[in-house]
């Protein structure tokens, strides 16, 4: 017997599954955690190891490449063995990489960390591709945005804690005033190591059931001579397929072209050959996928989820965002410490003395550790953005408040390079707020009705994460030649894309909002 009650986890036949919900959603609380360490990691690498701002990225780089590598890997695993498999795959991965940080520690180099860094982004990889897609089918598809929303909001609160944690071991003193943080970096990554055991085990006996994302857009049905399928067939956009092939592409190539420019580095290329090689690599390589994209747009089916524009688009949008979001709370303790206004000098006393200190020109600022403090109130935002959001979109079409947001985000952005003083300062914090909401809104639009096959979109999405590690770099090079408010320039942009996605998808999926498709009668 059946019935027709609905709910935020209440599925077709009635099952609740909020307590399914609830173990999924401390796997964003996980990541989140480890996350918020990484943004506060820069710094203190900038001092420890005498790095410019564009060469402390490489620990985003770094971290975001472990996405890059096994995002495809990851949505394999989880096709191969489902939601339960790919979760406790992702969890040992994170646990290896916690334990690395102990040999990091005593090897004392910079290339020792970012391995360690890559191997725990690894092992997130797998989480983010299982658990993102997951939280979307358990329960009513309207409430799709509200779910994944819903569970972002356990990530918000990871990165509330972590630039705690993270600026307690990374920014440690002894009590002669030294510096302690080389010694004791490795300490939160141990603990996340010995958790995410635990967890592991607790997914081994519960029950997490492999629900099929629904197939809106047809993509399993085997009989291509079908009424619907015919309808698909002819309603494929071949040019924009082909545009969007190409630009998704081109976004790959300068991955692989980071990748290259890493190698070089090591084999200490001059700056000269490291130009002519990469620009040599990346004309050819964007000729190549010029050429041979070509035939594979004409002949592409409506089965393939690359003749979907909205999932297409939505992988570019996830690269734009994490690009954003990556650049800003990377380089927030720079923001804090060089762009504020100078303070009061009655600030630097009582509990919270320890977060300032006098600069070379006798004004008082942020210090290191203050800093890192405030990147919590950051993080506060962002999960307020995440919690309000998450009841914004129970009322109002996910795409549209995407949209808006990206748009209002794009005007913080630019009022943040303008340099406005507080206000400025203001307008960082409402970046937050305003971006919280990104990550699992274009992976809800994204993976909208493609079935069996959402779990391999969803790998392409999670790939797209290596966003993070490329754009950090060009906003640092930015602040490196002028200020840290110019770098903001780029994310700025960023944004803009993420707006035009929200507001153009409503035409790219044929679908008024995520309760279905218009153009085949659902």
């Amino acid at each position: 017997m059946t019935t027709s009650k609905k709910g935020l986890f209440v599925m077709p036949d009635g099952t609740n599954l909020m307590f399914t919900f609830i173990l999924v959603s401390s796997l964003f609380l996980l990541w989140g955690f480890c996350n918020g360490m990484i943004d506060v990691m820069d710094k203190h690498f900038q001092e420890e190891l005498g790095l410019n701002k564009a060469q402390s990225a490489w620990v985003q780089f770094a971290h975001y490449l472990g996405y890059f590598l096994m995002s495809m890997p990851a949505g394999w695993l989880a096709i191969k063995l489902g939601y339960k498999g790919g979760i406790i795959a992702g969890l040992l991965m994170v646990a290896a990489g916690g334990f690395w940080f102990i040999p990091a520690t005593h090897i004392a180099a910079f290339w020792a960390f970012l391995l360690g860094v890559c191997i725990i982004a690894s092992g997130l990889t797998f989480l983010e591709t299982v658990a993102n897609p997951y939280t979307t089918v358990l329960g009513d598809p309207r409430f799709a945005a509200t779910r994944i929303n819903l569970a972002q909001s356990c990530n918000g609160v990871g990165w509330i804690l972590g630039p705690i944690v993270g600026g307690a071991f990374f920014y440690s003193k002894n009590a002669q005033g030294v510096s302690t943080g080389s010694q004791t970096l490795y300490i939160p990554y141990v603990a996340v190591a010995i958790l995410v055991i635990v967890i592991a085990v607790v997914f081994r006996f519960a029950n997490v059931p492999d629900v099929k994302t629904k197939d809106d857009y047809h993509l399993d049905d085997k009989d291509a001579g079908s009424p619907v399928a015919g309808i698909e067939e002819r309603q494929i956009d071949r040019g924009m397929v082909y545009f969007l092939l190409l630009f998704n592409a081109a976004v790959l190539i300068g991955a692989c072209e980071m990748i290259v420019w890493v190698i070089l580095g090591t084999l200490r290329a001059s700056d000269l050959a490291m130009r002519i090689t990469l620009w040599s690599l990346g004309v050819v390589s964007i000729t190549v996928a010029a050429i041979m994209l070509a035939p594979l747009a004409r002949k592409i089916t409506h089965q393939s989820i690359w003749s979907h524009p909205h999932f297409s688009s939505a992988v570019l949008a996830q690269f734009f965002y994490v690009a954003a979001q990556a650049g800003i709370f990377s380089f927030f303790i720079n923001y804090m410490t060089s762009e504020v206004p100078s303070l009061p000098s009655s600030w630097a006393s009582g509990f919270l003395s320890g977060w300032f200190e006098t600069g070379t020109t006798g004004l008082l600022h942020l210090s290191d550790k203050g800093a890192s403090n405030l990147a919590s109130l950051g993080s506060f935002c962002f999960l307020a953005g995440r919690f309000s959001g998450a009841g914004i979109l129970r009322k109002f079409s996910a795409h549209k408040v995407l949209g808006l947001y990206g748009v209002v985000n794009v005007a913080t952005c630019l009022l943040i390079f303008a340099k406005l003083g507080w206000f400025s300062v203001v307008c960082v914090f409402l970046s937050y707020f305003f971006m919280s909401i990104m990550f699992p809104t274009i992976f809800a639009l994204g993976i909208f009705g493609l079935g069996v096959r959402a779990k391999k979109a969803s790998a392409f999405i999670v790939m797209a994460i290596m966003g993070g590690a490329i754009l950090p770099k060009l906003m640092g090079y930015v602040a490196d030649q002028f200020d840290m408010s110019r770098g903001f320039i780029v994310p700025m942009f960023c944004f803009a894309f993420v707006a035009l996605y929200g507001f153009s998808w409503s035409r790219l999926s044929h679908a008024e909002s995520l309760q279905g498709v218009t153009t085949v009668g659902h």
